[in-house]
């Protein structure tokens, strides 16, 4: 990449989210047998910016890219792991949270960004716990504090050494003005189910809570001192092993990096196209279906590893929502777009639910649930749109069923030979993508009428045309020729004109109807939290805690409750 195309317009170096594990600065993986071990050695002067360092294994995002590949790369590097370790290299401390120097010189969007993707990273472990067979025991062998702890409450198990000192913490509200806003709070009462008045103890209690009263608590599992806890950890990995109901046939596959090609105003991989048009605030992303027949067997399947096309149709989207979602601030709106036969979509979903219980088809489609999820989560109007020639089918059409508008083209165009607009459904949009609520798109989307679901499950292994589409209410609109320009202008113009935070709030609560779970409420929770303590004086003012931690000064507070 050049280096003017490295650059953000506001001299910022672009936020790569792509990496492998011989660049890591901050962790070190290592498996033996069906048990793997990641550790955390933050490198202090590995900061993503400049300006502070990573003291005591604080994390910023470049961390967590770190720790999200790495989980990455056991799932599908790693079939036969049957449980993780994680645990800290260094002495005496397991993690201090979130770098508090970065967190007080960052902007309010990179702050929102980083917890919204470290909330992700964290559910990524409860993911591959319940989904894939992959559990995580936690070791804390000294300060497990804010984030630190909440990396830990995103394991299956943790254990903490008694030795006097070792604790855990969520310490945001005394020291900080803020709080534990990656999942801490929700997964103390959800996850760990710990008592409403004994949480509100520990969270304004900069010190923590050790040993046995941590175990009392629920803030831990169990304790180990210091000459047993080696083999603690080894009968406690064994029994998870043990338990996993991980299968795998024969060796990974090799996560090679992503093939991408950048300009000023465009990001080409080899299955996806992203345009940014920057004049109207825009970036359009162009998915392209198979050009090849679904493979016959798993074999080769394997063989084909990270080029098989829909793991590297997944990975090559979220490369691109992320980069959007950190770098392109600007954008106000994301228009999905797709191109190629629809019945290739639809032979590679079939292939996939066919063989859903080997361990790479599998994985797969846990990777593109995951996808979907983050799409959800980014804030940028989503728009589909269906034209001739698209292939928005199966996995695909869930991304239409995502979008806050999707419109669709009626007929065919003047002097355009490509097959008219036509979308299909397949069974992976029936329970295999659930959102954060835990109901699929098109149940979220007919909330009122679930009847509609089955109306549309009725049309399984058929095309269905625009009209039909729209009356289904598969879209929001179809339109033919003489509208399709002029209604999309329209549309985009005015989406320009409003407030980008009213619509951010307006989006994130449309896109989460229904029902609440531990994951819809953090993400909720992380909006509200974020967007509006992130902001206030008493936390990033010049007189706020973010501000004067570390400085000696106490932090002066407005006292008025809002």
């Amino acid at each position: 990449m050049a280096e003017g195309e490295r650059k953000l317009a506001n001299g910022r170096e672009r936020i790569e989210f792509s990496t492998e594990p011989a660049r890591y600065r901050h962790w070190k993986l290592s498996v033996d047998g069906d048990i793997a071990t990641l550790l955390m050695d933050v490198d202090e002067n590995g900061g993503l910016f400049e300006g502070y360092q990573l003291k005591l294994n604080s994390y910023d995002l470049g961390v967590d890219i770190e720790l999200a590949d790495a989980l990455q790369r056991l799932r599908f590097e790693h079939p036969g792991v049957k449980v993780l370790v994680l645990r800290s290299a260094k002495n005496r401390v397991f993690c201090a949270g979130a770098n508090i120097r970065m967190l007080a010189g960052s902007s309010h969007a990179h702050k929102v960004n980083f917890c919204k993707f470290t909330n992700e990273t964290r559910n990524a472990f409860e993911d591959a716990s319940q989904f894939s067979g992959l559990p995580t025991i936690c070791v804390i062998n000294g300060t497990a504090a804010g984030g630190g702890y909440e990396l830990a409450l995103a394991a299956d198990h943790i254990i903490l050494v008694d030795d006097g000192s070792a604790s855990v913490a969520l310490p945001e509200v005394p020291l900080l003005a803020v709080l534990p806003g990656t999942g801490g709070l929700t997964r103390l009462t959800d996850k760990r189910k710990v008592r409403r008045d004994r949480a509100d103890v520990f969270c304004t209690t900069e010190e923590g809570v050790k040993g046995k009263r941590a175990v009392e608590w629920r803030l831990v599992d169990e304790t180990a001192a210091s000459t047993r806890l080696e083999s603690v950890i080894a009968e406690r990995a064994r029994e998870f092993a043990e338990r996993s109901p991980r299968i795998a046939n024969g060796a990974g596959i090799i996560l090679r990096p992503l093939e991408r090609r950048r300009v000023a105003d465009a990001i080409e991989y080899d299955h996806v196209s992203v345009a940014f048009d920057r004049a109207e605030r825009l970036a359009s992303i162009i998915l392209r279906g198979a050009e090849s027949p679904a493979p016959a067997t798993t074999e080769e399947m394997v063989a084909l590893g990270a080029s098989f096309w829909p793991l590297k149709l997944a990975r090559e989207l979220d490369d691109a929502i992320l980069d959007i979602r950190n770098n392109e601030f600007e954008v106000a709106a994301i228009l999905f777009k797709s191109s190629g036969a629809i019945k290739n979509v639809l032979a590679y979903d079939a292939f996939l639910e066919q063989h859903r219980e080997h361990w790479l088809g599998r994985e797969i489609r846990l990777l593109w649930r995951r996808v979907l999820k983050r799409l959800d989560m980014t804030s940028r109007t989503l728009v589909a749109l269906v034209e001739p020639g698209s292939c928005f089918a199966g996995t695909l059409a869930e991304i239409v069923f995502a979008a806050d508008r999707s419109y669709m083209f009626i007929d065919e165009r003047e002097g355009d030979n490509r097959e008219p607009a036509q979308l299909a459904v397949a069974e992976c949009n029936f329970g295999l993508y659930p959102m954060a609520n835990g109901l699929t798109r098109l149940q979220t989307r007919f909330l009122a009428d679930p009847e509609d679901v089955e109306r549309a499950r009725k049309k399984l292994g058929e095309t269905i045309d625009a009209e039909e589409s729209q009356e289904l209410g598969l879209v929001t609109f179809a339109l033919d020729d003489i509208d399709w320009n002029d209604e999309i202008r329209v549309f985009l113009e005015e989406r320009r004109s409003f407030s980008p935070d009213s619509l951010t709030g307006l989006e994130a609560n449309l896109r989460f109807g229904g029902p609440e779970t531990m994951e819809s409420k953090i993400f909720a929770r992380l909006s509200a939290w974020q967007n509006w303590i992130f902001q206030r004086p008493n936390a990033v003012g010049e007189e706020g805690a973010l501000r004067r931690y570390g400085t000696g000064q106490k932090p002066a507070f407005d006292p008025r409750r809002v």
